[in-house]
């Protein structure tokens, strides 16, 4: 099933992310977490690269696993900034015999290694160079990702929600974002796309925060920005590693619940391969989850 159909089908869309175990690990242990997640009944389960954009190739495994064994749909991920034409195409193809037809299409991070040899001239510049492509073909739904507060790499907000209209002109089907922590700056974010005439489906990105070397790597990885509340938050727990991952999973489920009563498209929960927290917070807000869908069917 095209995961944009779903977003016609119901609302709000409910979506975890995983993502593979480094290459020291044995994969068997990431279905653990498939197993803990399953009866939590998502409408799909997006599956990243590792670190850096390491074990594509445990991506595709994943997804398969996901998709054929436990019958949840799965959002691959899929970068193209190293890549060449005709290695997206060789992946496209094995998405296609896995019977995986809905892909995050990124440009990815630029590799840290400086004698990576790119190819020269590059195939794909931006995400929506590889959107552009996978449209090329009729097996696939194409999501992108958008950027509440902007990417770290554009210089302002206005200039990064054109790429992203660039993107969807390309063809993307729906958009997930990045993490946030303040609810409104994505309401801010949704009316200046909306101007942009972007009226595809938009799914928030939600990570609780449980530890302070986690939000640390947060910050300098995405730039994120921490709104007082959250601050204090932080300052109060962070001696306390037991109350500050409680403190998390409440202002996770805070900020879920503030966006379910807003009318949000999809909650996309960053689960950090942490399935007693993702069941923690997804049991805090099934009672107003259930009550949204009664009210969808009395709509209709």
């Amino acid at each position: 099933m095209f995961i944009k159909d779903m977003f016609l089908k119901r609302k709000p869309v409910i979506s975890f992310e995983i993502f593979p175990p480094k290459k020291d690990y044995p994969i068997e242990t990431i279905y653990d977490t498939v197993e803990a997640l399953k009866d939590l009944r998502p409408d799909f389960i997006s599956v990243t690269y590792g670190a850096g954009g390491s074990n594509r190739d445990r991506t595709l495994e994943i997804a398969s696993i996901i998709k054929n064994k436990y019958g949840i749909e799965a959002l691959a991920h899929l970068t193209c900034i190293a890549s060449t034409k005709n290695e997206i195409e060789n992946i496209l193809m094995n998405f296609k015999k896995h019977n995986i037809s809905n892909i995050l299409a990124l440009r990815g991070d630029i590799p840290n290694d400086p004698n990576f040899e790119f190819p020269n001239p590059l195939h794909y510049e931006y995400a929506k160079d590889l959107i552009n492509h996978i449209r090329e073909f009729k097996d696939f739904s194409v999501a992108a990702a958008a950027y509440p507060e902007g990417h770290i790499e554009c210089s302002n907000l206005e200039l990064d929600i054109q790429r992203l209209k660039d993107k969807v002109n390309a063809g993307a089907d729906f958009l997930i974002t990045q993490l946030f922590f303040d609810n409104e700056l994505f309401y801010n974010f949704k009316e200046k796309v909306v101007a942009k005439n972007i009226t595809i489906p938009i799914s928030a990105g939600i990570m609780p925060v449980l530890n302070k070397n986690q939000i640390e790597r947060i910050i300098s990885l995405c730039g994120t920005k921490l709104p007082k509340k959250f601050v204090r938050i932080m300052e109060k727990y962070e001696h306390n590693p037991e109350a500050l991952k409680e403190a998390g999973i409440a202002y996770a489920t805070e900020q879920i619940i503030d966006l379910l009563s807003w009318g949000v498209d999809g909650i996309h929960l960053y689960t950090m391969n942490r399935p007693q927290t993702t069941r923690r917070i997804i049991d805090n807000i099934s009672t107003i989850r259930d009550i949204l869908k009664q009210e969808e069917k009395l709509s209709i």
